[in-house]
């Protein structure tokens, strides 16, 4: 088990040296703080689990650091105050900060031990519990059996460390089951970190591996997520160049710094997403199959929201929820006929385009219940016939436009799999070529090559 770290922060260089000994020999990973300053270095670059924090310091005193800590970044780890002129209003105002314990110097040792094991203890606690609520609020919803059977998928791949590749179309949720991939594997105490990789087309190797400078150390994103799990959100958008950097520190388990000689060890495990079929389509940089056969030791299909359509009415109060609890937006409530009608809906832009539906009719709609009309105002600005046929909202035209835009999606993608050759078109869909050449026309689809006709 990886010791317990904990950082003292004292301005009387005897007091540092005394804990760190001490803490030290009790088997703790021990760090020292001169002042405020070296205290936010330190807290920035790792949290650690315990901080032992005086409160009397020259430049900033501890009561105000722990303000600021509380204020600015959230209580993430259990602090001790300590001081040998503390008063009452000290006490209760370090208290109100959230400060686990306060202790008097000259201190007894005996009690400073008692105080540091009950307070790593309190943060475990607290810990496993956020880890657990985290988990139960990260699991995707949905009765539908393609997403249960996703998430009993996820659930296998969790207790490996073998890298995960999401494969689906944009807004699909691929982030949303990575986080969950993450949220009950054995990293979920570790970070889930980030990486979009549209971002890295300046300075990959910078942006991965970090860099040092005049002793100055920028962390990259390998070190950040460090012990969890880094997401490669987008991996079709990886430059030559980042595939390059990827694969040469995957292949060697570790990477230098830009700038630095240490070598670092790589310890995440690699969770990427990407459309479906991506490196089969022409590219200015193709992907690397070395990088891709790394990357997608385990691939698992995210499904477009039109193959469960049956999770919308839920899917739609869950984001109502959401959003009225996170912005304070109004309570309103979808119609049965509203709810019918998006059920129906083919959703090109998938959960991302759902969320974003919902957040508008309850910052711009008014009433309590969200009706039908509402929703077709709503997706009317969204129509275009430059969608695939399965993605085309046929439902909001009228018979005869729907007929037409269906027949002409359906000839058109017909004729190129005949390669553009009418006849053999007439044998495809059944029809008599005369027939067929006068709907063609009818409805404006280029039948240019006749071939053997």
């Amino acid at each position: 088990m990886t010791a317990s770290r904990i950082l003292v922060v004292d301005d009387e260089a005897d007091i540092r040296g005394l804990l760190k000994e001490i803490l030290s020999e009790e088997g703790y990973d021990v760090e020292v703080a001169a002042d405020a300053a070296q205290a936010r270095s330190s807290r920035a670059a790792r949290v650690p689990d315990l901080v032992l924090l005086d409160i009397w310091m020259p430049d900033t005193d501890g009561i105000t650091l722990l303000r600021e800590w509380s204020v600015i970044d959230g209580y993430d780890c259990p602090v001790v105050m300590m001081s040998g002129h503390g008063t009452v209003e000290t006490a209760v105002e370090a208290t109100r900060l959230g400060a686990f314990d306060f202790v008097e110097k000259p201190l007894s040792l005996t009690k400073l031990l008692r105080t540091v094991e009950r307070a790593l203890d309190a943060g475990r606690r607290k810990r496993q519990s956020e880890r657990s609520q985290g988990a139960s609020l990260a699991v995707p919803i949905g009765k539908a059996k393609i997403g249960q059977a996703l998430r009993e998928q996820i659930q296998s791949a969790a207790s490996s460390a073998s890298p995960v590749l999401f494969v689906g179309e944009l807004g699909s949720g691929r982030e949303a089951y990575a986080r969950y991939l993450h949220s009950i594997s054995a990293r979920a105490a570790k970070p889930f970190f980030l990486v979009v990789c549209a971002s890295l087309s300046g300075d990959p190797a910078a942006a991965l591996f970090g860099s040092e400078d005049g002793g100055r150390v920028e962390q990259g994103a390998l070190e950040q997520a460090a012990g969890g799990t880094i997401f490669l959100s987008g991996i079709e958008d990886l430059t030559g160049d980042a595939q390059r950097a990827l694969l040469g520190a995957i292949e060697q388990n570790g990477y230098t710094r830009v700038g630095g000689r240490e070598r670092l060890s790589i310890n995440v495990r690699w969770v990427g997403s990407a459309q479906e079929g991506f490196e089969l389509h022409p590219a200015a940089e193709p992907f690397r199959r070395d990088l891709l056969a790394h990357l997608n030791v385990i691939t698992l299909r995210v499904p477009p929201l039109r193959e469960y359509a049956e999770d919308v009415p839920d899917l739609l109060r869950f984001y109502v929820e959401r959003l009225v609890d996170e912005q304070h937006l109004p309570l309103r409530r979808f119609s049965v006929a509203a709810q019918n009608r998006l059920r129906n809906y083919p959703w090109p832009g998938n959960i991302g385009e759902l969320k974003n539906l919902v957040q508008r009719v309850l910052i711009l709609g008014s009433g309590e219940e969200i009706r039908l009309e509402e929703i077709e105002r709503e997706l009317a600005v969204k129509q275009g016939s430059d969608e695939p046929l399965v993605k085309q909202d046929l439902l909001a035209l009228p018979l005869r436009e729907a007929r037409e835009q269906f027949e002409r999606a359906y000839l058109q993608q017909q004729l190129l799999l005949c390669n553009g050759k009418v006849g053999q078109l007439a044998k495809r869909v059944g029809m008599e070529r005369t027939h067929l050449y006068r709907k063609l026309r009818a409805l404006g689809v280029d039948f240019r090559q006749l071939g053997d006709d």
